[in-house]
Parts: structure tokens; sequence; C-alpha cells
């Protein structure tokens, strides 16, 4: 803890040094994290519990699948533009397919075919109706059953939505002219700052408490109770205190991480290195995670507040909040409705209403290059998400 403390010290004093650092409020709220941590024994028993949850309970099974997932884009690499261009009548599925999968990468491609002239409008809106983001990591790890129904869902409602509007509006409808270029907004400045190869005492600590902590969180979801078999008089707790440590470290990194490519809302890029998108990635799903689980205990603990008596009188409209959430361009606000709906705060239809509406980071690139695209393509998405929603809100989900 002393080492972790230090280095946080450490990033504080080196980011004050440098002008140009990108992400002052991320080094805020972790300031805060920090406070909360050592403030009181009251606020230390909130926070302990909160970030080993957020750390054995979320975040190493989203680096798991995450280097699932990447591995597979490295392996498994094509060019997609020159499918999409030869299989128009396919497009929709193609789109919806790469949206489905689990973070950003699948939409963020099919936004950039659109924006190099290679798909249609169609695709477009299948892709950001069919992608959850990084919020259906949260999901795959609380919930793999209901992440299945929410991901199937939305592959469908993508699918359909996109061969309504090929077939209302035409395939050339807000066509892009074909051009090979702008598609380097995805890519890493040259002469942004990189991770160095030799990787530093943090990263290689949260390699290591990852590793071991994917078994414990193994363990844990078999309803293992881990600290009891572990703890002693010292360290009554070990693996709580083990989680909780790994969680300030992810925040520790996201924080002070300084090639943050901001261009296009996402902490990696798809041309870096496997393991540093895993961690990357990883730690910027942690982060919002335990906002998320530390805002809901503190609203709780200190000011008495029945988040979830307050969220159901107000039932009928939550779904329609969802959406409106879903419109929030990048993928923190999402794993905030994720948290809530797998701690029963929220019902399965304010859920995949909001799984629907959002657009994850491939908003960002979308924006930048097609805004108009961008924009109509978001209030298009929202229709799927209301019908689906209220249906589902309305059979009592």
């Amino acid at each position: 803890m002393t080492e972790l403390v230090l280095s946080a010290s450490r990033a504080f004093s080196n980011t004050a040094a440098n002008k140009v650092y990108p992400n002052r409020w991320r080094l805020l709220i972790l300031a805060v994290i920090f406070a909360l941590v050592v403030a009181t024994p009251q606020t230390r028993e909130i926070m302990i519990p909160a970030l080993s949850d957020a750390f054995l309970a979320v975040s190493v099974f989203v680096a798991a699948t995450l280097a699932l997932v990447y591995w597979f884009e490295k392996r498994f690499s094509f060019d997609l533009g020159e499918v999409m261009a030869n299989n128009r009548a396919w497009q929709p599925v193609i789109a919806a397919g790469l949206g489905a999968l689990p973070g950003c990468g699948g939409a963020i491609i099919v936004v950039t075919q659109f924006t190099r002239g290679y798909a249609s409008f169609g695709a477009f809106i299948s892709v950001l109706v069919a992608t959850m983001g990084d919020a259906a990591f949260v999901l795959i790890a609380r919930a793999p059953a209901t992440a299945g129904l929410v991901i199937g869902i939305s592959l469908v409602a993508g699918i359909i939505t996109g061969y309504i509007v090929d077939k209302f509006h035409g395939k050339d409808f807000l066509a892009v002219e074909k051009k090979n270029d702008t598609a380097k907004i995805l890519k890493a400045d040259e002469s942004a700052p990189v991770m160095p190869k030799r990787k530093g005492f943090l990263t290689s600590l949260w390699l290591i408490m990852a590793t071991i902590g994917f078994w414990f969180g193994i363990m844990l979801s078999f309803q293992i109770d881990l600290d009891a078999a572990l703890g002693f008089e010292a360290i009554p707790e070990p693996v709580t205190l083990f989680g909780a440590i790994g969680a300030l470290v992810a925040m520790v990194l996201w924080a002070t991480a300084r090639d943050n490519h901001s261009q296009i809302g996402a902490d990696s890029t798809p041309d870096q290195p496997l393991l540093i998108r895993v961690v990357k990635d990883t730690n910027f799903v942690t982060s919002w995670v335990v906002m998320a689980f530390v805002l809901y205990e503190i609203a709780v603990v200190f000011f008495g507040l029945d988040v979830g008596a307050m969220f159901s009188s107000i039932a009928i409209l939550l779904p329609l909040i969802a959406v409106l959430i879903g419109f929030i361009p990048g993928c923190g606000p999402q794993i905030v409705v994720a948290q809530l709906y797998v701690s029963g705060v929220i019902p399965f239809g304010a859920q995949i209403a909001n799984a629907i509406a959002n657009d994850g980071d491939a908003l960002f690139p979308a924006l930048a290059l097609a805004p108009r695209a961008a924009i109509l393509a978001t209030l298009y998405s929202a229709v799927p998400a209301v019908i689906i929603g209220y249906a589902f809100f309305f059979i009592g989900w």
C-alpha cells in the first residue's frame, strides 16, 4: 500500500509539472477516492468492499474478455471495406454482428467504413443499435445470462432497423464518397507520447494482481468464502483487501495515463499492442464501475437515500431516461446504467433501452467525420430503444 501511495504521489507531482496533461479531472476523481479510503473508519468500511467488488467481480473478467476479443481482432483481420462493398445486401447483418461484439472496437470499425463510403446508412444504424460498448463487460461479468439476452436482442434490433432504414431512404442516403484516408482518426498520433516498452512497477503489479484476481473471482462466483479460508488475526479479510488494492492500482493507471487518444473517446487504439489495449481499457471500465459503486453506497449510507424507492416512484419514466442517457457519447454513463441494473436498482426494460440507444465510443469518430449522419442515426436508434424498452417494462421485466 505504501508503494501504491508513493507511486500515486509521484504521478501527481509529474503531472503538475507538465502543462499539457489532458485529463486533470481524472486526477481529481482519484484524489477523492483516496481521500474517502483514508478519511474515517466509516468511509473506509464503505470504500474497501466497494473497490474490492469492482476489481474481483468485474475488472478481472473484463480483462479476460478484452484479451479474447482483441486477440480475435488481430488474428482474423481482413479488409472489411471491400467485404461490405461486395455484399451490399448483407451490410446490416455484418454491421450488427460487429456491433454486438463486447466493447467498441467492432462498432468503430463499421463507422469508419461508413465514413469511407463503403457502408450504407442502414448499416451505420445497424451497428449503433447493436453495440452496447464497454457496458457489455459489466453485464458479462455480473450477469452473463442477461448479457447474452441483451446482446441477442440488440443484434436482431440492429439488423431489422438497418434494413428498414435502407428500404425507406435507399442505400445511397447520406452516402460518402469512397476514400481511404479518413480512418486515420482511429490511429494513434505518431507525435503523441506512447506507453514505454518498460511498463513500470504499477503496470507489472496490475498484471500480476489481475491474473491472481481472475482465479479469486471465479472462486467467489461459486460462493466460496476466501476471506474465511485465508484470513488471519492481523488481516481478517485478505482477499477483500487484495481486491481493493487492485482497484486502486487500476485507477492510478487510468488517472495518470499520458497517452489518452481522446479523439475517439477511448483509452486505447486498435494499432496498439494487445497487452496495452487490455490494460488501458480494463482500467477505464474499472474506474467507472468504482465511481458507480461509491456514489451508490455514499447515497445510501450518508444521505439515507433509498435509490430503489426513488426510481420506483418514477418507474414509468425509467426506460425513457435510460434512452436519453444512451444519447451521451462514450461508455462511462452506460457503464453506470449497467451497474444500476445488476444492483437491482432499475428494471430490465431500462437496461435494454439504454443498450439499444447507446452508441459507445463509436459516436466520437462519427461526430467528427459525418456529424449530420451521426446525429440522425442517434435519433433513429431511439425508436427501437423506446419500443423494446417499454415492451419489456410493461410485461414486468
